[in-house]
């Protein structure tokens, strides 16, 4: 690729001040093509920095090495951040060429940065005396976390170790990325066409809206539709298709992904990241994968992890051979084959669920449109903590259907910029997450976040959300709240940048307002006559919490433990995917009829990136902490409880990493969590 016309500060828009609304990146000004000088120009420039750190002939304390180290980088960090966060919600061919060349690079960059052999002394330096000099609380924090971050990225090792381990964490850069494109291709290349009537039978009005959608969206040409495998569509398609026959294909190309062979297979790739994370955790003197991640979360060891899933997997095993009982003796009556598969499981419990209950999901869907269901999280936090969202139009953003909000304090000030881009298009990975542009910090008076939250909700003339729908939307703005409220003066500590196991806790606790009463008479309205939502239907909803939820433990339950079954391997270990597989499947006795979530093949939590690796129980693990948090509200006898909502403020959302996640947590709650709430909520006690 040629850089020779874009490679100075004065040819390039990404290297250029960018003079935008709020600092945003100049969306439209720059190409791929750029990105690849920029970086050229702004890795050395990073390092040039941290040498200058390195060689402060000043002793080292904490405001010329912690401080000064939280404050570099800044080129680099935006020029970062906006390369990843397109390359997740916008690519394209151009982009996907420039992401694999760059990943490699990218890590070298940062084990450059952690095997900095003078910088890490003078950090190491600040660490050992934190104890007993004069350092405030977050400071005490930020030394603690950086000296961590730095061991554990290699800087203690010597000789061929830190070598070796510089080429492993280049070949996993490598390998994830290719890992996330396999699948991103394998899910751009799919569309279930429905050609004839007979294709559509069962489905709703707002599911054939979103079919049309997506097959202009393909280019398909009008009186078409499509089925893509975004999930926003893909489970009304399973829910409501009396084509079994169509249902089943569907299913099978979502568990497939990744899994072809050909150029996408992932499997090769699978076992290459395993094998070098084992040698990565051997390197650290660790038996396996899992103990090496664990020693940074709060669950601290496999054993712990597994004492949680186990917890609810033998419950939710027992009551789901209840459930398929009941869906058997459905299927029989209606006539539908039996043994069930996993294909049949969403169509028939949503028709049991209807006999149960009264309860049809498109009787419900129509009251929960996009823009008010937006407009209820706005409206919940503003009751909680004191924010309005103004939308601004007009801003050059990454793509014409992201919006932009200011968000403005109690007092008017401004804290923040929120983005929303809710809808799947091929050039986005599939699945919801919150990420930023610009995290918060106290850095020269303060930065200002701005955050930005991604769904694949599909997109119709009026997009109509399901109630996992919903919970998605409020679970990503959780997030999104914890790096919008983030009040730290260092950015290793703002926001998200918490431990794995506690990020989820903001996120997983602001679902709880979804359903709550008040606000769906509120917000939840009719689409077409505004109408709200009748009490009736809220009762049947109210009911039916429950029904499912053991198909939902085991397809969430079976994937984690075969991820710690994956990660607790001892180093050495080769493993054939597909063998693996099939065996713990047996071994944990994951129902065929259920199945999971995530197969290997497309498990991008745990190989996209390492993020969530050793760390897909951490939903769980967070779950129970948000179901006992949120029982704080529910004492107070108020979901919206000014003083409870205030300690919510105080000590979770605002904090960010500035103290260890179970004070955090001790701070709010008054004491230890409880795991049993999180098993009622499931309906998982049996007792």
């Amino acid at each position: 690729m040629n850089r020779s016309t874009k490679t100075g500060p004065t040819e390039n828009p990404l290297l250029q001040p960018w003079n935008t609304s709020y600092q945003l990146p100049p969306f439209g000004t720059f190409e791929p093509a750029h990105f690849l000088p920029a970086f050229d120009y702004a890795l050395p420039l990073h390092l040039a920095e941290l040498d200058a750190i390195a060689t402060n002939p000043d002793p080292a304390n904490f405001e010329n090495t912690l401080q000064a180290l939280d404050q570099s980088g800044r080129l680099f960090n935006r020029l970062s951040l906006l390369f990843h966060n397109l390359t997740s919600s916008e690519t394209s061919a151009e982009l996907r060429a420039v992401q694999l060349e760059m990943a490699p690079r990218l890590a070298a960059h940062e084990n450059a940065m952690h095997m900095h052999t003078g910088l890490f002394a003078r950090i190491a330096t600040v660490y050992e005396s934190r104890l007993t000099s004069d350092l405030a609380p977050e400071e005490k924090r930020l030394s603690e976390r950086i000296y961590k971050d730095f061991v554990r990225a290699g800087a203690c090792l010597t000789g061929l170790q830190r070598t070796r381990y510089g080429e492993i964490m280049r070949e996993l850069a490598s390998l994830s990325t290719q890992f996330a494109q396999n699948v991103l291709a394998d899910e751009a290349d799919f569309a279930l066409e429905l050609r004839a009537e007979d294709d559509l039978t069962g489905l709703p009005h707002f599911v054939r809206a979103a079919a049309a959608n997506a097959a202009m969206q393909r280019g398909l040409g009008a009186g078409s539709y499509a089925i893509s495998l975004s999930p926003s569509l893909a489970d009304p398609f399973l829910t409501f298709s009396a084509r079994r026959d169509l249902r089943e294909r569907l299913w099978k190309a979502r568990q497939t992904r990744g899994a072809n062979p050909g150029a996408h297979d992932n499997r090769p790739l699978i076992a290459q990241i395993v094998a070098l994370r084992q040698e990565q955790a051997a390197l650290h003197g660790f038996a396996n994968y899992a103990e090496y991640e664990l020693a940074d979360r709060m669950a601290e060891t496999p054993e712990a992890v597994s004492k949680l899933l186990r917890q609810a997997w033998v419950p939710a095993k027992a009551f789901a051979e209840s459930d398929r009982l009941a869906l058997a003796r459905l299927a029989e009556e209606l006539g539908e084959p039996t043994p069930i598969a996993a294909w049949d499981w969403r169509y028939l419990a949503q028709k049991l669920r209807a006999q149960r209950f009264d309860l049809d999901e498109s009787e419900v869907k129509p009251y929960f449109s996009l823009d008010n269901m937006v407009a209820a999280m706005f409206d919940c936090a503003r009751r909680l903590f004191g924010l309005e969202f103004v939308e601004k139009t007009g801003v050059a953003l990454h793509h014409p259907d992201a919006r932009l909000w200011e968000v403005r304090n109690a007092h008017s000030v401004l804290i923040g910029v929120f983005i929303g881009d809710n809808f799947a298009r091929p050039t986005k990975r599939s699945g919801a997450w919150m990420s930023v542009f610009r995290s918060q910090s106290g850095h020269q008076g303060g930065t200002l976040p701005i955050v930005i939250n991604n769904n694949n909700f599909a997109k119709a003339e009026v997009t109509l959300l399901g109630i996992d729908d919903v919970r998605t939307l409020f679970h990503e703005f959780g997030h999104a709240l914890h790096g919008l409220l983030s009040q730290v003066r260092f950015e290793r500590l703002a926001g998200t940048r918490v431990l794995r196991d506690f990020v989820e806790l903001p996120s997983q606790i602001f679902e709880n307002w979804a359903m709550e009463p008040q606000v769906l008479q509120t917000h939840a309205r009719h689409y077409v006559n505004g109408e709200p939502i009748p009490m009736a239907l809220m009762d049947k909803l109210k009911r039916s919490r429950k029904f499912d939820q053991a198909w939902a433990t085991v397809q969430y339950t079976g994937p984690a433990l075969m991820d710690m079954a994956l990660h607790t391997l001892p180093a050495g270990t080769r493993i054939d995917v597909d063998t693996f597989e099939s065996q713990q499947r047996a071994l944990l006795g994951i129902p065929s009829d259920i199945g999971e979530r995530h197969s290997l093949s497309h498990f991008q939590h745990l190989f996209s990136s390492s993020s969530y690796a050793a760390g897909y129980y951490v939903y769980m693990w967070a779950e129970v902490l948000e179901a006992d948090g949120f029982a704080a509200f529910q004492e107070a006898g108020d979901p919206f409880d000014p003083t409870t909502a205030k300690r919510l403020l105080d000590t979770i959302y605002s904090t960010g990493n500035s103290q260890a996640p179970a004070a955090a947590f001790r701070a709010f709650r008054g004491r230890d969590p409880h795991v049993e709430p999180m098993l009622r909520k499931r309906g998982l006690l049996t007792h």
